[in-house]
């Protein structure tokens, strides 16, 4: 049963990714674990430092929790495009544009990679939704398939507008390999000049 009398304490910890925190209790003691879904009415995020209303409860496992807690203030849970990754995205567009104009690539590739970032977007967003619900996730081997299929510049920006995959390893390390690798079958099946190179080096070896 919740405890009926509300207390006050501070957010010492908050994993964005995971939608989980602890609360440190301003009369001391125990830190009370808290999900996102016992904030009332929360639009935004919790950040660490922030002060925290709420009722507390003992699960069946025995560890307190907060069964109910409002935050004084929250920040909203999109992010801006980091440089690095508006630096990444914005190059692929211009190397994009430039294939279509000068080397031949067919209007095909920027329109799959189009589609496709469209359908990696959706899922991270879905599984961050469902990350902070606990409700059933999308599987990382999914995310991982569509990004190397050529959705990875939607997952990239997903990741960085939902800080979501952000800094959790080694999922990134993966994603880095299915960006690097997706980018090497592209440009020799797109490129007359490379596919003509990879068919010389296959057939000569």
């Amino acid at each position: 049963m919740p405890n009926p009398t509300p207390a006050r304490g501070t957010l010492a910890e908050w994993n964005d990714d995971r939608g989980f925190g602890f609360i440190r209790p301003d009369g001391g003691g125990p830190r009370v674990f808290v999900h996102i879904s016992a904030f009332e009415g929360a639009r935004g995020r919790p950040a660490p430092g922030t002060p925290i209303d709420y009722r507390s409860e003992v699960a069946s496992d025995g560890r307190v929790r907060a069964a109910w807690a409002r935050a004084e203030q929250v920040r909203q849970p999109v992010g801006d495009l980091g440089t690095g990754a508006a630096f990444v995205l914005g190059a692929f567009a211009v190397a994009l544009l430039a294939g279509v104009l000068w080397f031949d690539v067919s209007f095909v590739v920027p329109l799959g990679y189009l589609a496709l970032s469209t359908a990696s977007f959706v899922a991270y967003a879905k599984d961050k939704r469902a990350a902070l619900a606990g409700a059933w996730r999308v599987p990382e081997a999914t995310l991982h398939l569509l990004d190397l299929l050529g959705g990875w510049p939607g997952g990239l920006f997903a990741q960085q507008r939902y800080r979501h995959k952000t800094r959790k390893q080694p999922f990134r390390t993966v994603f880095a390999a299915t960006v690097v690798v997706n980018l090497l079958i592209v440009a020799v099946l797109a490129v007359p000049a490379l596919r003509d190179a990879a068919i010389a080096i296959i057939t000569t070896a």
